[in-house]
């Protein structure tokens, strides 16, 4: 096992929280079981491609995510006029492809990835209700709920990557 039950450093899920609070609780732990799978690395095993061909790496996953939670909360339901941070349309894979073996890469990534993380949860927190609504800028208007449940979503896909990655790199599989 990864952890085991006992020393895992992750806040569980409420069993009987609110609607709001279960969403929050789950993507924080969503959030860090990604931490937890990142864990101990140096910057070289953070950006190992680690699956030929693909170009994903764990730092890599870090900065996509980084993006996925800057877009969904702070583009689309906060409407800030915001660029990203590793993508552009010329280079629409760079939050994977500059996922560089480099400290310095790698604590702004990791940087980056918590304040937005932080912002996601005080927009959470502070919204009036789950209902209110935002707009993606290629398909209309969605709510709050069906935002948390989108990138809640998309941490579960990316945290299962993370499995594959960190078997590969050092054997360690689990929770």
């Amino acid at each position: 096992m990864f952890v085991e039950a006992h020393a895992d450093p992750r806040n569980h899920v409420p069993t009987l929280g609110d609607e709001r609070s279960t969403l929050l609780s789950q993507l924080q732990w969503e959030r860090q079981t990604m931490e937890l799978k990142c864990e101990g690395l140096d910057a070289e095993d953070l950006a190992r491609r680690a699956i030929p061909p693909s170009n994903m790496s764990l730092l890599g996953i870090v900065r996509h995510l980084a993006e996925v939670e800057r877009r969904w909360f702070r583009r689309w339901m906060a409407a800030q006029d915001v660029a990203p941070y590793f993508y552009s349309p010329a280079d629409p894979e760079g939050d994977f492809e500059s996922a560089l073996p480099d400290p310095d890469v790698v604590t702004n990534s990791f940087e980056i990835w918590r304040n937005e993380a932080e912002f996601a949860d005080r927009f959470i927190s502070d919204a009036s209700s789950l209902e209110i609504v935002g707009d993606i800028e290629y398909q209309g208007p969605v709510s709050l709920r069906e935002v948390i449940v989108h990138v809640i979503q998309e941490y579960a896909r990316h945290v299962g990557h993370a499995d594959l990655l960190r078997e590969v790199i050092d054997g360690r599989i689990g929770i």
